[in-house]
């Protein structure tokens, strides 16, 4: 089966920040990642990922201010995405992870064109510097039904966008639970673009919640990713119900055996 990652940011958020990578660890959990740490010292987190012997994925670039949900692909903010694109490879460096989820921002209909040229530079310019550092960026579609304007929302226009960057630190974040609801067809879709894939999340649809109910199979999905061959990480970030340890059968159910 996958080997499964924790979202901290999601799961586990009954405790304070710095304590749910012990939290992870004790259900099961070999890996975490992250949305937006930074208010938490990453010397200190590093510790605790350390401590508990897990590997630290990612994190996100900051949303850049009320309203916004990133700025790479937003035109005319391109200093203001440098100094978050810094935040977040100085911070990924110290907390010892391997990638950073590029956060594109929200755009108008009528400013797409120009929105693509800017997405296009912006990530150009991140992914040389990360590789400098052995990061790797990942960019994520992201549905419009839960973020409408969100200008990436097509696992296509990732895989498009990448191949025009011709950047090879650069790589698709699949995220399921997206991908259903914008145009479905997951495991045929999954396979088409798996060279590109770099990182994997999964929740339920349409609730967001455990991925063990509503209308996505994932027994499915994970006996497709063994076929597939894909060695990466799969990633819980999904609300859950309740108490995030009540909503943990399913790891047991996928025959993660650590699960208690």
């Amino acid at each position: 089966m996958p080997r499964f990652a924790a979202n901290i940011a999601y799961l586990f958020s009954e405790r304070p920040l710095i304590e749910r990578p012990a939290a992870a660890a004790a259900f099961g959990f070999r890996a975490v990642e992250g949305q937006f740490p930074y208010t938490t010292p990453a010397t200190a987190l590093r510790d605790q990922i350390e401590r508990h012997g897990l590997a630290m994925l990612g994190i996100n670039t900051e949303r850049g201010g009320e309203g916004q949900f990133g700025l790479a692909a937003v035109p005319n903010r391109e200093r203001d995405f440098d100094a978050l694109f810094a935040q977040a490879l100085d911070y990924i460096t110290a907390v010892g992870g391997r990638a950073i989820h590029v956060l594109a921002g929200f755009v108008p209909v009528n400013e797409r064109p120009a929105a693509e040229r800017t997405y296009i530079a912006n990530l150009m310019r991140a992914a040389d510097r990360a590789a400098e550092k052995g990061i790797t960026l990942l960019i994520e579609p992201i549905n419009n039904r839960d973020r409408p304007n969100y200008f990436l929302n097509r696992v296509e226009h990732a895989a498009d966008i990448i191949a025009k960057t011709g950047k090879s630190n650069i790589r698709i974040q699949f995220d399921f639970y997206h991908a259903q609801i914008m145009g479905g067809d997951l495991i045929r879709r999954f396979e088409a673009h798996l060279p590109l894939i770099g990182h994997v999340q999964i929740a339920a649809v349409p609730s967001r919640h455990e991925p063990d109910e509503g209308e996505v199979s994932y027994p499915a999905i994970f006996r497709a990713l063994d076929r597939l061959g894909y060695a990466g990480w799969v990633a819980a970030e999904y609300h859950p119900r309740a108490r995030t340890e009540d909503g943990l059968a399913w790891l047991a159910q996928a025959g993660l055996s650590e699960h208690r």
